[in-house]
This record gives C-alpha cells, structure tokens and sequence, in this order.
C-alpha cells in the first residue's frame, strides 16, 4: 500500500512540477465561471422549475471540460514515461502491473476531482443568493458531484489507455479524445430515435452520457448508470493493464 501512495503522489507532483497543471485549472475555472455566468443571464431573476445544476449541464460546459480536458490529463500517464525513458525502470522494479495502472488512474482521477472544486463554490455561492433550496439543494448537489466523478472515471480510464498505446502525448490525446467524442455523440442517437424500442435505440438510450448525467443533475441516482460507468471503466482499465502486461515483457 505504501508503494501505491507514493506513486499516486508520483503522479499527482507532476502535474504541478511544471506549468500544464496550473494551465488546465485556469481554463476549467474559466469555463465553469464563463459556464455560472451564461446559465444565470439567461434566468434573468427569473423562476426556473429545475435545479441550477441541471440548467448548468444543459448548456454543455461540463461536457466541453470533459472532451478537451480528460485527454490533456491522461495523455502523460504512460506516453511520457516510455518517451523519457522511465517506462523501463518503472516496469522492472519491484511494482506489480495493477499497482502501476491503478495508480496512474487514481493520480489523474484526484487531479481531475480538483479542477472541479470551483463549480462547488459557485453552486455554493448561488445558493447564498438564491436562498432557495428547491433550486440548488443539497441533494442534487451531492448527486452532481457522484456523476462528475463516474463520468471521470470513465474517461480517465479511457486515457490511460489510449496513453498505455502509445509513446507520444499527442497521439495519446488525440486518440483519448477521439474514443470520449465517439462515446459522447453515440448517445446522441437517442434523441433521434424517439420513442423507438428496437435495440438500437435502446442501446442509444443506455450508453447516452447526457442523459445519465441529466439524471444525476436532477438528484436522482440511476443504478443502471452507476453500473454502466463502473463497468466501463474497469473493462478499460483491464484492457489498460493488458497492454501494459504484453509490453513488459517485449
């Protein structure tokens, strides 16, 4: 276990050992304030039957975070490694492959929970003004914060294996940012397929991070959705670890 605390602190330091981390807290502080400032303009002091947090989501800034971020956050996680050259002194210590994967993942998943914590203190703020818990309470509240950190975890899963493929970030980002992309607009098939029950739409319907997203937004928790992101995320870190296994022994 200590072995594993110090790689995920391995991980974590290098994101604020040069200028990219403080960059990608700048833009997303950025974005969710642009994100606040669009969504409370458009109520113009007008009632809203729906919680805050739920208008904020529809305006895609959370999703635009998501598909520019989650890459630029995983692309280093394995590419850097095997481009420096510490790729080799990594895999022949005295690590097991899991410890190595999980710890790169869990590095990455803390850095991408921080980024979120100003959209915590504006939510918090609007409540102070608004004074109204039916449109930002607590319970929507928390279960926001339970989907921003599902869909993380499937995204970072998802770069760190696109990481673990190759040995240049921005192929890395690319590829992580293409796969996020093909998964996000997969969803978008729903809304076109109406009410539709072949399984092609309730596919659409099933893997649609907008509307599992929606429903935590409202404060409901949708256990379809919990096993969907969490099965997701262990089959790409599985397949994380595969690759990562085979190249060890190249």
């Amino acid at each position: 276990m200590s072995v594993f605390r110090a790689l995920v602190r391995r991980e974590l330091s290098a994101f604020f050992q040069g200028p990219t981390g403080f960059i990608i807290i700048a833009a997303v502080m950025f974005l969710i304030g642009l994100g606040f400032v669009i969504v409370l303009s458009g109520l113009n002091g007008q009632a809203t039957p729906m919680p805050v947090t739920q208008v904020f989501y529809s305006t895609y800034f959370f999703w635009l975070i998501l598909l520019l971020i989650a890459p630029i956050i995983t692309m280093r996680s394995f590419a850097m490694e095997r481009a420096s050259g510490t790729y080799e002194s990594l895999m022949t210590a005295p690590i097991g492959d899991w410890q190595v994967v999980l710890a790169k993942f869990a590095g990455a998943l803390i850095f991408y929970a921080i980024l979120w914590l100003p959209l915590l203190v504006c939510s918090v703020v609007v409540r102070f003004y608004v004074g109204e818990s039916a449109v930002l309470g607590l319970g929507p509240m928390f279960t926001s914060a339970l989907g921003i950190l599902l869909v993380g975890c499937l995204y970072m899963s998802m770069g760190c294996f696109a990481s673990a493929l190759t040995r240049n970030q921005a192929v890395a980002a690319v590829s992580g940012f293409a796969m996020g992309a093909a998964l996000f607009f997969t969803g978008f098939f729903s809304y076109f397929a109406g009410d539709r029950s072949d399984w092609i739409s309730q596919l659409a319907r099933h893997v649609s991070l907008t509307n599992h997203m929606e429903s935590f937004s409202r404060g409901v928790i949708d256990l379809g959705a919990v096993i969907f992101f969490l099965s997701l995320t262990a089959l790409f870190l599985y397949l994380t670890h595969k690759v990562v296994e085979s190249r060890r022994w190249k």
